[in-house]
């Protein structure tokens, strides 16, 4: 270690970091050609050969021409999975959502019936609708 400078350390440690980045980005690019549909297929086989022969450079082209649609197809993308995702939940929640409010609707014409507010035969009216 004594022969080893720490500004070796640092830069090391420096080309470490920004070489698993580019691994990062690159496997970004990956999954963002194959994930644009409106590539044609001759397109996703260019950028990755671009991509694979010329690394580097691949990867800053890339960012600097699609860069802007990749972040709107991720934005796309996470709006998608949030609306399945709520759709999903209201599908779970439906049959309790439903017998929650007719126990609320139930509760309510009891009240109403309690009060005077309806008749019994409206009463009964309303209560057999709402249970049909």
């Amino acid at each position: 270690m004594d022969d080893y400078p720490l500004l070796g350390i640092f830069l090391t440690t420096l080309f470490l970091f920004l070489w698993v980045m580019w691994f990062f980005l690159l496997f970004r690019i990956i999954t963002d050609v194959f994930r644009d549909r409106d590539l044609s297929g001759w397109a996703k086989a260019g950028w990755m050969i671009f991509c694979i022969l010329l690394p580097f450079l691949g990867v800053l082209v890339y960012v600097i021409v699609r860069g802007k649609g990749m972040s709107e197809r991720d934005a796309a993308q996470a709006r998608q999975a949030q609306a399945a995702f709520k759709d999903y939940v209201r599908e779970a929640a439906a049959p309790q959502d439903r017998a929650a409010s007719s126990v609320d609707e139930l509760t309510r014409l009891a009240d109403l019936h309690a009060s005077g507010a309806l008749t019994d035969e409206e009463f009964e009216r309303a209560k057999s609708q709402l249970l049909a």
